[in-house]
């Protein structure tokens, strides 16, 4: 059963917003409005690794019902990059990030690509329940669309059969990586 009331263990508001999107029935409220102000280093090696340290940390500091999630996008000619390293892929900002994936992808013909999504769930009782999302796509040669946030307007997404970038928030919500892995999450409550 999933707590009426629960923290989210991110800084990201683009995130927040798409999470009390999928979790309507559920009041959210963001770790700084909880009061937690503390930046929780993400130093696993993987998504699920990422999800747990941030819910971890703030259950410990608040003791109360925590979702966290860690997601990237993952491109297989760069062996799985910017992968975990996603959002600090260039060091700067999400234009930083795009304009040097489309560095690295220049020349290249095999382009697929994915979003993938883990999410922990930590109940009042300390009870640990994680959900894993993926969803397809590719990468484009150019930005399409100025919708979402992070890599979205790069990504052709093969459920949509546009990029994220051209998505409205529902046709995005209904297949993205984040509303897989919450539905994964929901399913095992």
């Amino acid at each position: 059963m999933i707590s009426k009331k629960i923290v989210v263990a991110s800084g990201n508001l683009n995130k927040i917003e798409e999470i009390k999107s999928i979790f309507t029935d559920v009041e959210l409220v963001t770790m700084r409005q909880a009061g937690f102000t503390d930046d929780v280093e993400e130093t696993g090696a993987t998504f699920k690794e990422n999800a747990y340290i941030k819910a971890k940390a703030v259950y410990d500091a608040l003791g109360c019902a925590v979702l966290a999630d860690d997601s990237g996008l993952c491109v297989d000619a760069l062996d799985g990059a910017p992968g975990v390293y996603s959002a600090r892929f260039s060091g700067g900002d999400s234009a930083d990030n795009r304009a040097l994936l489309l560095e690295r992808m220049e020349g290249v013909s095999h382009r697929n690509a994915r979003f993938v999504c883990s999410v922990c769930y930590i109940s009042p009782e300390g009870k640990t329940v994680f959900g894993e999302g993926s969803t397809e796509g590719r990468i484009l040669f150019e930005e399409i669309g100025a919708r979402g946030f992070g890599y979205d307007s790069l990504f052709f997404s093969d459920d949509l059969g546009k990029s994220f970038g051209e998505a409205t928030e529902e046709e995005k919500n209904g297949v993205s990586h984040r509303y897989r892995a919450l539905c994964d999450l929901r399913s095992k409550l």
